[in-house]
């Protein structure tokens, strides 16, 4: 029995996409992920068309475990660094899940104190996200801004923020891989990491949607 709300819409789709994973799996050879973390980075490969990601990649030991309870529990809120991945995710899987999407990056009160701190929106909106008491519990995707995975790191060490899952892929060249690098040492949360420069938002939503079509087919059983 296969999935019905975190696959394609219409019988084409579906199997152009399930292609396209075939292709994947075949030109990828062995890999080192088990099934559940290959799903991840096999979507992510799928996003892009680059097969760096294969290596790339690193997961958290508890990654798969925790995200899959804060899924299946609902009314997770799922929290971004920017407005692309809240687009890109799709409405009507989250609305299965009961999940729902925040980000704050620019709203008013955050570019004044980003302004007023000499700090980054990026900054300030995470800590919107702290004092709206969204972090807890909550999937954070950083796909765009190393200053708010470098700023989440520092709320998890220091105010005891505990997400269920960081799924970490800022990109660029100041800071990206060294807040990637940083995230990697956090033993207290779960997160998905792309080491060094290469990310983005769009990898972010794709590693959320494999984690939702993991979530159904653990549903379905």
């Amino acid at each position: 029995m296969s999935n019905v709300f975190t696959e394609q819409l219409t019988a084409a789709g579906r199997a152009i996409e399930h292609d396209s994973f075939a292709i994947i799996d075949q030109e990828a050879g062995a890999h080192s992920y088990d099934a559940a973390q290959w799903a991840v980075v096999r979507r992510m490969i799928h996003a892009n068309a680059d097969f760096d990601f294969q290596h790339l990649t690193a997961f958290h030991p508890d990654a798969i475990r925790s995200a899959m309870h804060a899924i299946l529990k609902g009314d997770t809120p799922v929290v971004a660094d920017v407005e692309m991945i809240c687009v890109g995710l799709s409405k009507p899987r989250l609305q299965h899940f009961g999940l729902s999407t925040h980000q704050f990056i620019s709203d008013e009160d955050v570019i004044r104190d980003a302004k007023a701190q000499d700090t980054t929106r990026a900054v300030q909106a995470m800590r919107k996200a702290h004092r709206l008491g969204l972090l807890h519990g909550a999937i954070v995707g950083i796909g765009n801004a190393p200053t708010a995975l470098i700023e989440l790191v520092r709320l998890i060490q220091e105010e005891g923020v505990r997400p269920a899952l960081v799924v970490g892929f800022p990109v660029g060249f100041v800071s990206a891989a060294e807040s990637k690098a940083l995230m990697e040492t956090v033993s207290e949360v779960p997160w998905i990491v792309i080491q060094g420069r290469k990310g983005g938002s769009t990898l972010v939503v794709a590693a959320i949607h494999a984690l939702l079509g993991l979530a159904e087919a653990e549903q379905r059983q």
